[in-house]
């Protein structure tokens, strides 16, 4: 029994983070299901007002959006999601529960597949594999390498300085090339800014359950709800502009791979991971990111 014993003084497993894991796979069930309802009403919308491919959905594209029965239920679903989502990173961290999302892109290329009748090709296969092996890959070695961290506040200053950069950087680009964007642009970008909505909504969580509601706090909570808004907005112009199992693989690997890095690199979360695991996350990373852009060129309803 010795060899058992060291070998489980040497993991740091939490059995918390096994209560983690099955609420982030019902979030992603949500996620999937909410993204096919939205991504219905949105081609609706388009469908009968003026086309505003590469321009982004005008103010009245999105008024229209609350009277679509299928985008306002899609909403509902995504909002549940987030409810899981949230529940699951109170129960094990970050890298291990946030890249469980990738199984949200199998459950949507499926009923993608069947409603709109689109038979999907062979490298649209490989890409969809790609993108979920490399997740859980990344997951089954995270599982058993990660440590959940309290966050300090200079590592939270850290990540609102960088948010920051992002935020201005997304809008400069929307604005200056807003005529020659592709779903693929909207599909990166919305999955970078959610990356960042799941490291802060940690850390708001943990801090309101420490009684530290500070101007620190107050920020991170301004820096989520600015990064939803405007990642919520990029989702709606991707659906406008690409099928929505290609805007599930952007969001559940870009997504998880953005947190993971912000895990790994600012919070520490793999720190007692031995080096075998750390080239793991990096090999199964560049693989399910390849993944995503292989899809949004093979996919037979993505427009290029």
């Amino acid at each position: 029994m010795e060899p058992l014993t060291d070998l489980a003084e040497q993991i740091p497993l939490d059995p918390q983070t096994f209560i983690g894991i099955p609420l982030a796979l019902i979030g992603a069930v949500f996620l999937s299901l909410g993204a096919q309802f939205q991504h219905r009403g949105v081609v609706k919308v388009e469908a009968h007002t003026a086309d505003t491919l590469g321009k982004g959905l005008n103010g009245r594209q999105l008024a229209l959006l609350l009277a679509r029965p299928s985008w306002v239920l899609g909403t509902i679903m995504l909002g549940l999601a987030i409810v899981f989502q949230l529940s699951s990173l109170y129960f094990a961290p970050i890298i291990v529960v946030q890249p469980l999302g990738a199984i949200a892109l199998v459950i949507t290329s499926i009923l993608n597949s069947r409603i709109n009748h689109v038979q999907l090709n062979r490298k649209s296969i490989t890409a969809i594999v790609m993108c979920v092996g490399g997740v859980f890959l990344f997951v089954g070695v995270a599982a058993f390498t990660a440590v959940d961290k309290p966050v300090t506040d200079q590592q939270l200053v850290t990540i609102l300085i960088v948010l920051g950069v992002v935020l201005v950087l997304a809008g400069i680009a929307f604005v200056l090339l807003r005529h020659r964007i592709r779903a693929i642009f909207y599909v990166i970008m919305a999955g970078i800014l959610y990356g960042f909505v799941a490291t802060l909504a940690k850390v708001v969580l943990g801090r309101i359950q420490q009684g530290e509601f500070e101007w620190l706090t107050f920020t991170c909570l301004l820096g989520l709800l600015l990064a939803t808004a405007l990642g919520a907005y990029f989702v709606q112009n991707a659906y406008a502009s690409g099928p929505p199992d290609l805007v599930i693989a952007g969001l559940t690997v870009v997504d998880p791979m953005v947190a993971v890095a912000i895990g790994i690199i600012v919070l520490g979360e793999a720190s007692q991971a031995p080096l075998w695991a750390m080239l793991t996350f990096l090999v199964s990373g560049i693989i399910a990111v390849w993944g995503v852009f292989l899809l949004a060129k093979n996919h037979p309803q993505t427009r290029l």
